[in-house]
């Protein structure tokens, strides 16, 4: 045996998932374990004490340069290496290392990780360019049993030298070693994804963040390198481990070959590639310059450690509103991109968000530092199915209907594995309605398609999370984590109270207004708006929460009026500028509302603003400028703008009380992270209401219900048409199958008491036989017959275009009639049929402006309302007020109203002129531009799978680019960039930078000199975001190329 101590190997202690310290760890002096081993071992006479410190760095190194200078002694210990080799004839284990007794050169001090504790750690490595002085005989006989446990320590840089060493001389080794070999590496790999490999140990903090493998060396301490040498040769003469060449040791500990080498070690499902929770430290440099944040709250560690996450199973995680949740998502999806090497599809509620997550987060900034492509997916922007990378990976940004189509093409593509994680933002949204219909039948298909596809899901606002983990297959982690503590309020009257959950009543005395009131603004202000808001502006910001659009500009007004002129001087000049923007935004127009509200630091946020309006509101507040808000409930569910106190005007969102999920996303916006130390909410009660509010702020969050059967036309019955078009299941037994692992499958006892399940499908499917969409019978007697169903080419169009079922027939019907005579002297006739159906219920027109536009088209153009089905007799009648006995349909009357507006629209392309000429709100413009270029988009795609309508797809594809952008031409090739609305665009094509490439080559110092109103961080961000975007055409460019050079594999040959 040998002698102790000088041949130990040490096994790496598994660290136990804890949580990580806030503070900074001072790093601590390491006794040297192999050193306090030998202390025990009963040596030679009494154990010497070895002193704890890093003050004895001369006697480890002793005359180390010298030494290893003089090739000669080293070429001496290398020849007696060899000759006892040779005479020993020793087989050497497949793998293994030699660990000098106390030889280490002490502890080196490791930069502190800011997101992780700290210690000193010395890592010991091969160099991969290390030759392993082996002989022939490399490995003992099969039924030596300790080769196992040898393997066991090896770090992975060892494991991967002796994986190539193994294949280099594989024909003279036996099989049945190789695979015990094969085994052991496994196993190793196992230990790099193992949660011990991130997280310190609770008691001695042994594994730092930095450090991801359980397998590294220990670290060990050294009296001299001399004298160690020789007890050293001494003992592995005799121990019947693996020789390795002690001068090759000596070139080993080189840190920077950490990720180089991880990233070729043996393949598994999550390779370390980093010290930043398996990610590249560049990783944590990027989220400090990007984002600012310079470490992670301890529940965010404790999250990405999870047990459940490292075994990659699913993930549904619970916090309240501004705790950090997206961080962790990000940091998990970064793992899946370049760790894993898989696209990843990130699912978000609203468009405003999906673009904020690519421009102003920056995501598309990580894309360029890290190589991979973040691509959009909102309104009409995505391509169906994406483009198949043979590099770079993908992170999809998708709304919920987006990500579904996205979804879909994958699966008929058999590409879903392709997608190694999905998160989903909000994952409440499952029980609103058709769009949580929607996201419910998309991540079902994910489980069912794909059993390598994690789901990782967050929301502030979760009740019945039991049911989402059952439908999601999921484990649940949630915490109450804030970073800044909030304070919930209720009014009544002068009076304001604590809510307080505790108490009887639920509400304990805070405090009484001490503002004093004149009699006329009591009358003007009977809420005491102004006393709450002067309390906290112009120095903190406030944002207060209107019922209805109409009471945010009133309330706005009213505020402005009686505020004291010494507001108007707050960051004046900046003010004057945020005027001056929004006026050459209208074209010279600005709302009066704004006009008069902006100088006192207030405005007003809904969707009455056009996309460039809002946006200025936005940067404007978040930089200060405005310091307060009156808003929508729709803010709260939106961007993240967070305040210092939130005011919320009545506990009503228009004429419905609020829900509590909704009152928890309000308030969730009070308290900004790393600027107020509380965050305060203010809800106003009218007495009435107060028992109502009592219940409101005391009660649990609603529960979470499938939306299926209630939306059944965007729910179940689009379920069924594409489970059968896309082959995932095509009888009845199959469907049925399939149903089960839904949220409605968990939760039908609840949902469907009238009705199973079964009868559910059956009268479903029997509707979509009669609607043309599904060819098939199902057997009355029974309802489990194998009668395979296939959809029909309508079927097809209407699930691949994301149509409404309640009006696929429809469009197919006018797409139809169009063939027979579409009018194409202008595209009036194509915007009529790329008109969204849902929007004409809500319009009323205005006869005497119908008329009026009317009359100025052309007699071309005034045939297509003949064609349509609108005579000019019935609009004349209409504004004369004269009876009509002739029945026309109102929706196709209203659809061709709302098609003058975007006609017009697209001529003129200024929403402030054209909502005038119709007495539209701007917003609603907006809005209708917004979804007609969403729903252009869906109608291509409809064409396109049903070949009599080819003559649609050219015309349809340039009518999509206009009502997306709608803009001049030459404009286009800029409002592509994210972030880049009209008025930019323009600025940005007047002082020379007309093209993608011309931004993207741009210097960011001398944008902001040039473009006015354009911020270094906006500028900064325009040129990421265009780089993003030429860097996804030329790789789509490269992989038609690599495509069209690619030699086929069944070319013909003769014999």
């Amino acid at each position: 045996m040998a002698e102790p101590g000088l041949a130990v190997r040490r096994k790496s202690r598994p660290g136990s998932v804890g949580k990580r310290s806030r503070a900074p760890v001072q790093p601590s002096a390491v006794c040297s374990p192999v050193a306090r081993k030998r202390a025990s071992s009963g040596g030679e006479g009494p154990p010497a004490e070895t002193p704890c410190s890093n003050d004895s760095e001369e006697d480890m190194f002793g005359d180390y340069d010298s030494f290893y200078g003089n090739d000669s002694l080293l070429a001496q210990v290398d020849d007696i290496e060899h000759k006892y080799l040779q005479d020993k004839n020793t087989d050497v284990r497949a793998a293994g290392e030699i660990v000098l007794g106390n030889f280490q050169s002490g502890s080196h001090h490791k930069k502190k990780d800011n997101f992780s504790t700290s210690e000193n750690v010395v890592i010991l490595k091969a160099d991969k360019e290390d030759a392993l002085q082996m002989n022939e005989n490399d490995l003992v006989d099969s039924s030596q049993e300790p080769t196992e446990f040898i393997l066991d320590d090896l770090p992975s840089s060892q494991l991967l030298y002796f994986e190539k060493m193994d294949e280099l001389s594989s024909a003279s080794r036996p099989s049945s070693v190789s695979e015990r070999r094969n085994k052991c590496v496994n196993s190793s790999s196992d230990k790099i994804r193992s949660p011990s490999s991130f997280c310190p140990d609770a008691e001695h903090r042994n594994r730092p963040a930095d450090f991801s493998s359980d397998s590294k060396c220990d670290l060990f301490k050294s009296e001299s390198l001399k004298d160690h040498l020789k007890s050293a040769m001494t003992g592995n003469a005799k121990a019947p481990t693996l020789q390795v060449s002690k001068t090759k040791q000596l070139k080993e500990a080189v840190l920077s070959e950490e990720i180089c080498v991880a990233r070729k070690t043996i393949e598994s499902s999550s390779v370390d590639i980093g010290p930043f929770y398996g990610l590249p430290s560049k990783v944590k440099d990027l989220f400090r310059q990007f984002r600012g944040i310079e470490m992670l709250y301890e529940w965010q560690h404790e999250c990405l450690m999870l047990e459940s996450l490292q075994q990659r199973k699913n993930l549904i995680y619970s916090l309240p509103t501004s705790g950090g949740k997206t961080l962790v998502a990000e940091i998990i999806i970064l793992q899946e991109l370049l760790c894993r090497q898989k696209d990843v599809l990130m699912i978000l509620p609203y468009v405003a968000i999906v673009q904020e997550k690519v421009w102003i987060q920056g995501l598309s900034s990580f894309g360029i530092e890290l190589g991979f492509l973040v691509e959009e997916y909102a309104g009409s922007k995505g391509r169906f199915p994406p483009i198949k990378r043979r590099i770079k990976k993908s992170l999809y940004i998708a709304t919920i209907e987006k990500g579904h189509a996205l979804v879909n093409s994958l699966i008929e593509t058999e590409r879903i594995d392709d997608l190694g994680l999905v998160a989903v933002d909000e994952l409440h949204m499952l029980g609103e309605g058709s769009r949580g219909a929607t996201l419910e039948i998309t991540l079902a298909k994910i489980l069912y398609t794909s059993k390598n596809t994690q789901i990782i899901g967050m929301s502030a606002t979760l009740n019945n999370a039991g049911d989402l983990q059952k439908f999601l297959q999921a484990e649940y982690y949630t915490s109450n984590f804030r970073p800044v503590e909030l304070k919930e309020y209720v009014k009544i009257r002068d009076t304001i109270y604590a809510v307080d959950s505790k108490t009887e009543n639920g509400f304990t005395f805070s405090r009484l207004l001490n503002f004093r009131y004149s009699s006329n603004l009591e009358k003007a202000d009977p809420d005491h708006i102004i006393a709450l808001v002067t309390e906290v502006i112009p120095k903190y910001s406030c944002l207060i929460f209107c019922p209805t659009k109409k009471n945010c500009e009133n309330v706005a007004l009213m505020v402005c009026k009686y505020l004291k002129k010494e507001f108007k001087a707050h960051r004046e000049k900046e003010k004057q500028d945020l005027v001056k923007n929004l006026k050459t935004i209208g074209n010279g127009s600005i709302c009066p509302v704004l006009k008069q509200t902006i100088p006192f630091g207030i405005a007003y946020h809904h969707s009455g603003l056009t996309n460039d309006e809002r946006k200025s509101i936005e940067e404007a507040y978040s930089a200060g400028v405005l310091c307060l808000l009156a808003c929508t409930a729709t803010l709260a569910a939106g961007v993240n703008l967070p305040a210092r106190r939130v005011i919320l005007r009545a506990p009503y969102v228009a004429n419905d009380f609020l829900k509590k999920n909704q009152y928890k996303q309000m308030i969730g916006r009070a308290g900004r992270a790393g600027i107020d130390s509380a965050g305060e909410s203010i809800l106003i009660v009218q007495e009435k209401d107060k028992h109502l509010v009592r219940d409101l702020v005391n009660s649990p969050l609603e529960n979470c219900y499938s939306n299926l059967l209630l939306e059944l036309t965007k729910g179940m019955q689009s379920l069924l048409l594409s489970l059968i078009g896309l082959k995932i299941a095509v009888t009845h037994e199959e469907v049925e199958d399939f149903m089960r692992s839904t949220l409605l499958g968990v939760q039908q006892q609840l949902l469907s008491k009238e009705k199973s399940l079964s009868e559910i499908i059956k009268d479903g499917l029997e509707n979509l036989i009669g609607k043309g969409l599904l060819e098939g019978r199902i057997s009355e007697k029974d309802h489990n017959s194998r009668c395979t169903l296939t959809v029909t080419p309508l079927g097809k169009a209407t699930y691949k275009g994301s149509i409404d079922l309640a009006y696929c027939n429809l469009l197919y019907r006018e797409l139809k009639k169009g063939l027979e005579g579409l009018i194409l002297e202008s595209n009036l006739h194509l915007l009529y049929l790329a008109t969204p159906y849902d929007m004409t219920s809500n319009c009323s027109p205005d006869w005497m402006i119908y008329l009026r536009q009317f009359n100025q088209l052309s007699a071309a153009e005034q045939k297509v309302a003949d064609v349509v089905g609108v005579p000019e007799s019935f609009i004349t009648k209409k504004a004369s007020g004269q009876a009509i006995r002739k029945n026309v349909d109102s929706a196709v009357v209203n659809r061709l109203y709302l098609s003058f507006v975007l006609y017009t629209l697209l001529k003129e392309t200024n929403i402030w002129n054209v909502s005038e000429k119709f007495n539209m709100s701007r917003g609603y413009v907006q809005n209708l531009l917004n979804s007609a270029a969403s729903f252009a988009s869906c109608v291509l795609h409809f064409c396109e799978e049903l070949e009599e309508f080819w003559v649609y797809k050219a015309l349809l594809t340039e009518l999509t680019k206009q009502l997306t952008y709608c803009v001049k031409t030459e404009l286009i090739p800029l409002m592509e960039v994210a972030g880049v609305l009209e008025a930019r665009a323009k600025q940005l094509y007047n002082a020379g930078y007309k093209t993608l490439a011309h931004l993207a080559n741009a210097n960011p110092e001398t944008l902001v000199k040039m473009i006015e109103h354009l911020s270094r961080r906006q500028a900064k961000q325009i040129v990421s975001s265009a780089k993003m975007l030429l860097s996804e055409k030329a790789e789509a460019l490269q992989e038609e190329v690599e495509e069209l050079l690619k030699v086929p594999t069944d070319i013909p040959e003769t014999h």
